[in-house]
């Protein structure tokens, strides 16, 4: 097995290697989102910090990576033109925490929670089914993704490690 490939928060990559494990660490109100073509193998794992990029309209450059509107359609793309057939996609999520319990009310509401609504609804309109989560609750979580078993661990702070 290689080397992990550690994706950071707003950041996301992509791999034809069927040996691929990819890691993302301080899942709290971000959401990680595991890509999969389950007869190719190619896929990937994407780290979102916020929902919709529209709502930073006056941001100047925005980081496309960081929004599950335009970094989920982004790798989704790349994973396709890499050779990933879309009707083949599956996809697992985990995250989406209220790690914010003040602003729970405030304007940006549960973060988390709309996070986790919406890469589910980026993921609906591109007609990916979502095959397992582990989301919500109030702790972080730690992702590896194994793009050769499609096996993803889940590892939080004082919890078992949980294979989905």
């Amino acid at each position: 097995m290689s080397e992990a490939i550690v994706v950071g928060i707003s950041d996301w990559k992509a791999s034809t290697k069927k040996d691929e494990v990819f890691v993302t660490y301080a899942l709290g109100s971000c959401v990680g989102i595991c890509l999969r073509d389950k007869v190719s193998n190619i896929g990937g794992l994407s780290h979102i910090m916020l929902p919709y990029s529209k709502e930073f309209k006056d941001c100047g450059e925005l980081n496309r990576m960081k929004f599950a509107d335009t970094a989920i359609l982004d790798m989704y793309k790349q994973l396709v033109k890499l050779g990933a057939k879309p009707e083949n996609f599956t996809a697992k999520i985990a995250g989406g925490a209220n790690m914010f319990q003040s602003s729970v009310g405030g304007s940006m509401g549960n973060i988390g929670q709309r996070n986790v609504a919406y890469v589910k609804e980026v993921l609906k309109q591109l007609k990916v089914p979502i095959i397992a989560e582990d989301t919500g609750l109030n702790y972080g979580r730690t992702v590896f993704f194994d793009l050769a078993t499609n096996v993803m661990k889940v590892q939080s702070l004082g919890k078992e490690i949980k294979e989905l």
